[in-house]
């Protein structure tokens, strides 16, 4: 649906039904970020009529765009981080198993989300606090779950014996800077062959596991 194209009018919330409104507002908003892969695509007119209400209705929830693509944003790690830790369950007890679903769920909803992955890493959304609603703190909490979970499952495969790593912390932002770099790659090189076993070699150099 086109920017010009009006949704049909939204039938007015019933007393405390509010929450249901901010949900279909970022919900409304992440659908053109999909669609478009350009946050600037997110404006108060467009999510308005994507969602079928005027855009003044907007400001009882949001108040400006960047805080609508904060709370996509936001969204979009919560997906992230219940994708990993999803894997991490599905993994058992096995260290070595958990990191590799962690990594892999990370590419998958890299590929998955090209739009929110992008806006989430690309650094291409860079809302200025001194002039909007959103300020340093919110931007610096943005996926601390992921990497705490990526952190703790490096921890885990030290305390195995996997790996020799004094700071897991610190290895996981590598081996995370490792992954975004092939996830960007993949999306910007389609044509390139990839060898078939990348993200594996990548995960294992990066992690300094030992080779099975």
């Amino acid at each position: 649906m086109s920017e010009d194209t009006a949704a049909p009018a939204r039938a007015r919330n019933r007393r405390g039904e509010g929450a249901r409104l901010r949900d279909e507002i970022v919900t409304a908003a992440a659908e053109l970020l999909d669609e478009t892969g350009d946050d600037s695509a997110i404006s108060l007119r467009s999510v308005a009529r994507r969602v079928g209400i005027a855009a003044p209705s907007i400001y009882r929830h949001f108040p400006d765009q960047p805080a609508i693509v904060l709370a996509v944003t936001q969204s979009a790690f919560a997906e992230l981080d219940d994708r990993l830790r999803t894997g991490v369950a599905a993994a058992g007890e096995n260290p070595r198993k958990q990191l590799f679903a962690i990594c892999h769920g990370y590419l998958e909803f890299a590929a998955a989300h090209p739009g929110r992955y992008r806006t989430m890493f690309g650094g291409f959304w860079k809302p200025n606090p001194s002039e909007s609603s959103v300020s340093e703190t919110d931007l610096a909490r943005l996926g601390e779950a992921s990497m705490g979970l990526l952190a703790e499952t490096l921890t885990a495969c030290a305390d195995a014996g996997l790996l020799t790593s004094t700071d897991p912390g610190a290895d996981a932002v590598v081996l995370w800077l490792g992954l975004h770099g092939l996830a960007h790659q993949r999306a910007v090189s389609p044509a390139f062959r990839w060898p078939p076993d990348i993200a594996e070699r990548l995960i294992t150099r990066l992690a300094r596991l030992d080779d099975e």
